[in-house]
């Protein structure tokens, strides 16, 4: 396949995370030749969802990441002229680090689900800081590993033609295979079926409450998709607007998250946001539901009346409330919930202003202002990735770039040299950070973002419906700490399989992300060792299994930090610690127009009826009849815009 690459383009991208991808489709969109390449096996970078198995295997791979193997500078040297100079690549990411497992469900030995009394009191609970241990302490076989792993799809639909070896790697067992990222695809009908399957084995006495062990973790672990960046949609955010624009939003669907919770004095409460919820709530009272309809009134139009904040620009936003004659409840509310700003850092006007967006998006497609993509976060660049196709953009994953060549007398850079020895000539080059050497990035100040993906049994706020999707900010406990944003997903997101929750922790890094995290988990679950057998109703949810690693954010890095790159070299960021995708979207939009100033950001897609060839006017085929790369949707009403009432936004 390499072999056969074209060497002239208009733009190369490296890296297929969320900008990226974004960029390479808005690229393609304007009719630039497009020639987009990623060093991993999967899509996403570190904006990827990956099944369980998947997440192992990923981790084992940047245990083993290393330069061994890697061909030596003399093999792309000789293809440099004289009056060129190269600029080497980064052989080896490092923007994940300080990854620990801990294990905490028993093993079992048939992978089912197991009742309470038939568990032993002390189940086997497995941790170390490095991948080694925890990865082993599996405790099932090679054959095992296989079973539930070579059964991976990636459909030729969804996958661009140029990226047919997944295939085969896929194929592999855990053990063997590096990162192959799982874009099976579930329909409906089959969710349906596997629902209805447990159903039939309910007897009519009073369910207890059941334990999943580790092998059924690993024999449903295609049910998994686990994001390695948390994140929600606005639905009135850039992202959306821009998904809803260039007509992508066919390829996904989404559906809304149904609460907002807070955390205070040590328990879980849910988080009234709009009118109905303010008058329906219980917590507060006819008072508090006044002074609180009032407020928000207020935020929605804040910029109107200057006069009630102007003597407070100074001020932090906690400051401000309570001038408002807010009760602490709902001080706390509007703080952690709504604004969802730091109690601290967080200034007058940007609690106004995170509050008024926070309203503004309520009541477009739910109770609360955010959406969840079926499948995880990792569905959003792979669908830009399938636009850009869709317009003729070739991929090639597992395709290193060992240079760039500059040309010494404009300073330009012309072309890269791959890790196949080939040449590729190209006018822009867009390159994700982790990309850049250390050499490159020798005073770039990087920050770190903390993160946790736990697998537990129940919600942290229990319900009548066990299908929540729910968002919950934890207020740091010492000052000058930071904030954890927590996201729990239920099995209806098809993140997780049945009878599960997965739970992703987030905050900027003080510490390594155990250190950071542990204390927010341990105040909202237990671990399953720590349980009694003969306890039916736990007062907290019950931990299964836990992921803590630390994320290199690149965000606030301005281009003039990178040491001697060409001004036709155009440098991506990867995922910041924001609940949204703005930065990525704006940064995306903002380098298009710097590269081509006069073209529009990713325009509507023409209408295929609407197409005549120059020649002879006949009507052209439909764009993409032969190459399109379409995710296989939930039903026939997922190609519809996400503006559609009701249908492709499942509530």
């Amino acid at each position: 396949m390499a072999n056969s690459l074209p060497t002239e383009f208009d733009v190369i991208v490296m890296g297929t995370g969320l900008p990226e991808s974004i960029l390479a489709a808005a690229c393609s969109r304007s009719g630039q030749r497009v020639l987009h390449l990623d060093s991993k096996s999967y899509y996403g970078g570190n904006w990827a969802s990956f099944s369980f198995p998947g997440l192992l295997s990923w981790l084992k791979e940047h245990r083993q990441n290393s330069d061994t193997g890697e061909e030596s500078p003399a093999a792309w040297q000789d293809m440099i002229h004289e009056t060129e100079e190269a600029i080497p690549l980064c052989k080896k990411d490092e923007t994940i680090q300080h990854a620990e497992v801990f294990c905490y469900a028993t093993q079992g030995m048939d992978g089912n689900i197991e009742e309470l009394d038939a568990l032993q009191k002390n189940p086997s609970c497995v941790a170390s800081s490095t991948l080694i241990k925890p990865l082993n302490s599996a405790c099932l076989s090679e054959e095992t590993h296989s079973s539930h792993v070579t059964s991976y799809e990636v459909p030729t639909q969804d996958t661009p033609k140029n990226n047919e070896e997944i295939t085969d790697t896929a194929e592999t067992s855990v053990k063997e295979e590096y990162c192959v990222y799982n874009t099976y695809k579930h329909t409906v009908s089959d969710g349906i079926k596997d629902e209805i399957k447990p159903a039939l084995e309910d007897i009519s006495v009073p369910p207890k409450r059941k334990r999943i062990t580790y092998s059924q973790i690993v024999k449903e672990g295609r049910r998994f998709n686990i994001d390695l960046s948390s994140k929600l949609l606005y639905s009135q955010g850039l992202l959306i607007d821009l998904l809803i624009k260039s007509n992508v939003s066919r390829y996904t669907e989404f559906k809304n998250v149904t609460r907002i919770l807070a955390f205070r004095e040590g328990k879980v409460e849910q988080v009234p946001c709009s009118r109905a919820d303010v008058f329906n709530s219980k917590e507060l009272s006819m008072v508090e539901k006044r002074m609180l309809m009032k407020f928000l009134t207020f935020c929605l139009d804040y910029e109107q009346h200057p006069e009630e904040y102007q003597a407070f620009t100074q001020c932090s936003f906690s400051e401000y409330l309570k001038t408002k004659k807010l009760t602490p409840s709902l001080q706390h509310f509007i703080l952690h919930s709504i604004a969802m700003m730091s109690e601290s850092s967080c200034t007058t006007v940007d609690g106004l202003k995170a509050t008024k967006n926070f309203l503004q998006c309520l009541g477009r497609f739910g109770n609360t202002p955010f959406l969840f993509p079926l499948y995880g976060q990792g569905e959003i660049p792979q669908c830009f990735c399938r636009m850009c196709a869709v317009f003729g953009g070739i991929y090639c994953l597992r395709h290193k770039v060992q240079c760039l060549v500059v040309d010494r007398e404009s300073g330009r850079c012309k072309a890269i040299i791959d890790h196949l020895g080939q040449r590729i000539n190209a006018k822009y080059f867009i390159v994700e950070d982790s990309y850049l050497s250390k050499e490159t990035c020798s005073s770039v100040q990087y920050k770190q973002i903390s993160r946790a993906v736990l697998i537990t049994d129940q919600s942290v706020l229990k319900t009548d419906s066990d299908q929540q999707i729910s968002i919950l900010t934890v207020p740091p406990v010492e000052p000058g700490a930071h904030a954890v944003r927590i996201t729990e997903l239920c099995s209806s997101t098809m993140t997780c399989m049945k009878d599960t929750y997965l739970v992703h922790l987030t905050c900027s890094s003080s510490k390594t992300a155990r250190e950071d995290l542990e204390s927010v988990v341990k105040k909202l679950f237990t671990p399953y060792s720590e349980t009694e057998v003969d306890q039916e109703e736990l007062p907290k949810p019950e931990l299964l299994w836990a992921l803590y690693f630390n994320m290199r954010d690149s965000s606030g890095v301005s281009r003039s930090s990178y040491s001697g790159l060409p001004s036709n070299v155009y440098v991506c960021t990867g995922p910041d610690c924001g609940l949204g995708s703005e930065h990525a979207v704006k940064q995306a939009e903002t380098l298009f127009h710097e590269i081509f100033p006069s073209e529009e950001f990713c325009p509507p897609p023409p209408n295929p009826e609407d197409i005549f060839f120059d020649s002879d006017e006949k009507p052209a085929e439909p764009l993409g009849t032969n190459n399109i790369i379409m995710a296989k949707l939930e039903s026939s009403e997922g190609s519809k815009n996400l503006e559609s009432s009701g249908k492709h936004l499942q509530n």
